[in-house]
């Protein structure tokens, strides 16, 4: 049975209002480091003003010095932070938080077409921050008063490390809890698995191609440190967690660019191989990478010219730690109660494989979990998307979420 309060924030829902400022986010192409990943930030600021919200909109200080600093993948000449807090100057009671940098490709028309819209962001996750900012609307035209404050963080730099949420935390921006409108496609996601991006550099030794044996191939030697990756993933998806026990592959290894040779009739002296490497739940970056550096050395102490000739691992691009909700944290009874309540079918509760800032988030201490409209699969995608009612939903399940954590 619906309080009161609840029923009100709910009748305050503006539906068109939600589908329009959507269209509005999607429109503003903010790739990352570009001038729109500042723009957007603008947007966001003057938007949680109109509402109400004490908002703290602030050029980021870069420290790529700074030990915690989660790494970046483009240049950056400028960058904005945006939090907004409604109700007071206490810890929030509930964190709802957003990325609205976007990654390249796609369209920014924000077409819809039966009940969908299209467009770069609309899935990842500009969905999820309209259905936030509708959620927080709503409870401002209710008129609920609440008791602890509530926090709106808008955040960039997620897709190439999490800069964003670093500088939020760096600024002093806490909560008791956070919930991150990350496409979850009606799962609520406590749990996600980290990643880093790797980098080989396989030497070999160069001659014309009609003599070749008189060379050695840095394309052939790199197919031996390839099989070995390939044994290292099988090695570290044997026993996954409980929380990703659903996935073909809780932690996976992938090569995504490799660069050799400058000449068809030259044997290649040297190869470079980036990639996505799987961190598991709970394990340190620094045993990560252990694990893999050991697997490269261990490799090439087996084969005659590697042992002489060893392969260069570094680390370049961002860090993604793990991160997991605490167990039995009352925030996830409450996410999944505020979803049913809204008339949802009862969600299931998964990890994903993917790193975002949650683990930032955990890592603070603030218990954290996903929720939001959009299925992952579209993220990123040619054909991304997202359902328009399940950004209405969302919109829904964060209103009661809020009049019950802070009112």
């Amino acid at each position: 049975m619906l309080r009161e309060a609840e029923r009100a924030v709910l009748a305050a829902i503006d539906n068109e209002r939600i589908v329009a400022e959507l269209r509005e986010l999607v429109q503003i192409p903010s790739v990352d480091g570009t001038a729109a990943e500042v723009a957007v930030q603008a947007w966001c600021a003057a938007r949680l003003e109109a509402l109400g919200l004490t908002v703290d909109h602030w050029r980021l200080e870069l420290v790529p010095d700074d030990p915690g600093f989660p790494g970046m993948e483009v240049e950056r000449d400028e960058a904005w932070g945006c939090v907004g807090v409604l109700g007071g100057d206490a810890t929030p009671g509930l964190i709802l938080n957003g990325h609205v940098d976007v990654v390249p490709g796609g369209t920014f028309d924000a077409r819809i077409e039966d009940g969908v819209m299209w467009g770069r962001g609309t899935c990842d996750m500009k969905g999820g921050v309209a259905a936030i900012l509708g959620a927080v609307a709503a409870v401002v035209a209710a008129g609920i008063r609440l008791r602890k404050p509530l926090a709106v963080h808008t955040v960039i730099g997620e897709e190439d490390g999490g800069v964003g949420a670093f500088a939020t935390f760096r600024r002093g921006h806490r909560g008791e809890a956070c919930l991150i409108a990350e496409p979850t496609a009606g799962t609520v996601i406590p749990a996600n698995a980290g990643s880093l991006t790797f980098r080989l550099e396989v030497p070999g030794l160069a001659t014309h191609g009609s003599t070749r044996s008189r060379g050695v191939s840095a394309i052939e030697k790199f197919t031996v440190i390839q099989t070995a990756l390939q044994e290292l993933e099988r090695e570290r998806n044997r026993d996954p967690h409980p929380l990703l026990a659903h996935l073909d592959l809780a932690n996976p290894l992938s090569v995504g660019t490799i660069a050799a040779g400058d000449w068809a009739s030259t044997v290649p002296d040297h190869l470079i191989a980036e990639g996505r490497y799987g961190v598991r739940l709970g394990e340190s970056l620094a045993d990560a990478r252990t694990a893999f550096e050991d697997a490269v050395t261990t490799t090439c102490a087996k084969d005659e010219w590697l042992r002489e000739h060893p392969v260069t691992v570094t680390w370049p691009g961002g860090e993604f730690a793990s991160g997991l909700l605490p167990e039995g944290d009352p925030l996830l009874a409450d996410t999944v109660q505020a979803v049913t309540d809204t008339g949802s079918p009862i969600p299931a509760v998964k990890g994903a494989p993917y790193g975002s800032d949650l683990r930032q988030y955990a890592a603070a201490g603030i218990p954290t979990l996903q929720y939001g409209p959009g299925d992952v699969r579209y993220a990123h995608a040619a054909d991304e998307h997202v359902v328009l009612s399940d950004v209405l939903d969302a919109a829904r399940a964060y209103a009661l979420l809020i009049v019950r954590r802070c009112s």
